[in-house]
């Protein structure tokens, strides 16, 4: 009677939850094979990051579905976690790696965060929106990242205390590039944000700080961010 029992149970777990983790896992491996490496992202500690991070359980509940698709998905507050493409291809854009400390700005689902922490040392991120900050920091948790630091904050005053950066992410777009950004980007550092108005084609730039303190920017591609939110 007890091995019936066992056995019942062991076909219960497998059918229930192991083949559930296998979805989520095959459909992580094709998000990267067919969203993002055959779309020219090569390099190696972005792909390996996004094959480890567990998208689906950085969304809300209703998107789990959809998590691995190629597309933003809806996160609240008119927020979204970006395309799984463009957070690969802002991460790759940094070139992460060992001893790397970023400031990411604009936490939304922790997602970005999540991608940069399997790449880097350290991530420190800033969400205006206290909610999501705070729902980012418990599930980022949960999934036991102990080298992203947290802040509910205005994200256009950056984090000071804890500057300079190796590089900056910013994940929601900014009619110009915030001075205090520019200046807790390291020397030799690289900046990604979005810049344009709201709700109209934006430009993805790239910020590199010269190692005399002047910073040149080069227009990256057309996106479309939600627009950068001020206290």
């Amino acid at each position: 009677m007890k091995i019936s029992f066992y056995i019942l149970w062991f076909f219960l777990y497998f059918f229930f939850f192991a083949s559930g983790q296998d979805k989520y896992e095959r459909d992580r491996q094709q998000m990267v094979d067919r969203q993002i490496e055959a779309r020219g992202i090569t390099n190696k500690a972005t792909l390996s990051a996004m094959r480890k991070v567990e998208r689906h359980r950085l969304v809300p509940k209703e998107q789990v579905k959809n998590a691995y698709q190629d597309r933003p998905l809806p996160i609240g507050h008119g927020q979204t976690i970006s395309q799984p493409y463009m957070v690969a291809y802002m991460t790759e854009i940094i070139r992460p790696g060992p001893g790397m400390k970023v400031l990411e700005i604009g936490t939304g689902s922790g997602y970005q965060a999540a991608v940069l922490a399997e790449a880097v040392d350290e991530v420190y991120t800033i969400e205006i929106i206290e909610s999501l900050g705070k729902s980012a920091e418990e599930k980022l948790n949960k999934l036991g990242y102990d080298n992203i630091y947290t802040k509910v904050a205005d994200g256009f005053y950056g984090w000071e205390e804890h500057a300079p950066f190796d590089a900056i992410v910013v994940t929601a777009a900014s009619e110009f590039i915030p001075p205090p950004l520019i200046e807790q980007l390291k020397e030799g550092g690289k900046m990604v944000i979005p810049v344009g108005a709201p709700f109209t084609t934006q430009h993805l730039m790239l910020v590199e700080k010269k190692k005399d303190g002047k910073w040149k920017t080069k227009n990256l591609l057309p996106v479309r961010f939600v627009p950068f939110t001020r206290n």
